[in-house]
This record gives C-alpha cells, structure tokens and sequence, in this order.
C-alpha cells in the first residue's frame, strides 16, 4: 500500500519511519510513504503558501492552488484514484475498525494542515475522507498522520514478529471489542506485589478465563459503552454475564 503525504514539513516524518518495530513495514516496502510539500508548487520567489484570512482575525490560511497543485501531482504519480484524507476536528473520530480498513487498502493521500487551516474551497473540492483524533487540536496533522501510519503499520503481516500480538489488542474484534487485561512480567515480586495466581497456574483454560474476565471487568469499568456494543451484538455469554453481575 502507498500514502502520499502532502506536508510543509517531511522532516518530521524521518524518525518516525527509521525507528521501532513498525519500521519494518517500510524498510519491506509493506507501506510505501511519499512526501509532497506544497511549497514545490507555490510561485513567486518566496513560495508562499498561505495568507491572511478574509475577514480578518489571527493566524494565517494555507491557499488553495498551491495544495491543488501539490495534490494533482501526487495523484498523478499514484497512477490511479485514491481517497484524499484531511485530518480534521470535523472528521469521524478514528476507531480501530477505521484502522482495519485502511491497512487492508490501497492507502491514501493524506493532507496535512498547517495554521489555522486551509482554505475551505480546497477541503469542498479535493477532500474525500476527514479524520479526527479527538476533541482536542494539535499543530499540524503531521502527528495525525503518524498515529495512523503507524497503527495501519503495525497491522501488516510480519511487523509485530508474532502474528497473535495484534489480535489481542484492546478494541480488537477478536477480543469482541473491549479493553484489553493486566499483563505482567518477571519477577514474581515487585515491591510486596505478586502476579495473580490464574497466570502462574500453567493451566491454559484457567488463564484464559482470568484474562476475559479481566477484559470485561476493565472494560465495564472504563468504558461501559463498549460492553453495551458487544451485548447489542450478541457477543457476549452467559459467563461473560455473570462476571459483568459481580463486578456491578
């Protein structure tokens, strides 16, 4: 899979692609990451990319042809059509099925904003796909890109080493969507604390059991709405229930 990333500033991005596990997926070229600056296709001496905003008021607004410009050269170098993505306090907040989706496509063009925005003529043109992380704002969608580079990355066969590492993740459908459970390590003693018996037992039934009772206790604990999500869908048992009644 292929993500263009329309930047000001593919510096940033170089740490990021050469450093962890998910460095695996684009040293085996799993996903292939490409980067357009916008000032490339900006004119003048100065290549400026944004001004003030109509209107007045603060900051400054990234114009809309050097982004067109910059984006239809990246299409044009993809070869075929491809989602345009902006990151966005406007976009559907990104959850893990999202996720699954994408590190099962083609990839994307992912356009990342700068100041206080871009101009709206552009994002009404050119903009397929809006994501946000949340109700919060960051400075760029550079950091946005990463996060989602790095969970699609982490999804493709071989990056996490064992295929089942993955699978346990918490929102994970192979967990029916909940929160993931406690996990501990040597030593057997940390500071007056010990691991809980069912994990030392060697008994896999056992361990398993404690794990997705831990999974529900969590999960109801932390985020109840996705323990409704999973009864709504059915996937839930009558043991799952009974645990779910004792820790109410």
């Amino acid at each position: 899979m292929r993500f263009d990333i329309l930047t000001l500033f593919p510096e940033l991005f170089a740490p990021f692609l050469s450093s962890g596990v998910t460095r695996r997926a684009y040293d085996s070229g799993q996903v292939e990451v490409v980067f357009w600056n916008p000032r490339d296709f900006a004119e003048g001496n100065y290549r400026r990319v944004d001004d003030r905003p109509f209107g007045g008021g603060p900051g400054m607004v990234m114009m809309a042809q050097p982004m067109s410009d910059c984006l239809d050269a990246a299409l044009a170098a993809r070869g075929t059509p491809a989602p345009v993505v902006l990151f966005s306090p406007i976009g559907v907040t990104l959850k893990h099925a999202a996720v699954e989706q994408w590190a099962g496509s083609d990839g994307a063009v992912l356009v990342c904003g700068r100041y206080e925005g871009i101009d709206q003529r552009f994002i009404d043109a050119r903009i397929t796909h809006q994501i946000s992380l949340g109700d919060f704002v960051l400075s760029g969608g550079e950091v946005a890109a990463m996060v989602l580079l790095d969970a699609v990355a982490r999804l493709q066969p071989g990056v996490l080493g064992d295929e089942a590492s993955h699978v346990q993740d918490s929102f994970n459908t192979a967990l029916d969507g909940m929160l993931d459970c406690p996990h501990y390590t040597r030593p057997e003693q940390w500071q007056g604390r010990g691991v809980p018996a069912p994990l030392m037992s060697g008994h896999h039934a056992q361990i398993e059991r404690w794990r997705r009772d831990q999974r529900l206790a969590v999960t109801a604990a932390h985020r109840p709405d996705l323990i409704e999500a999973a009864r709504s869908a059915g996937r839930l048992n009558a043991a799952d229930e009974r645990v779910l009644q004792k820790k109410l």
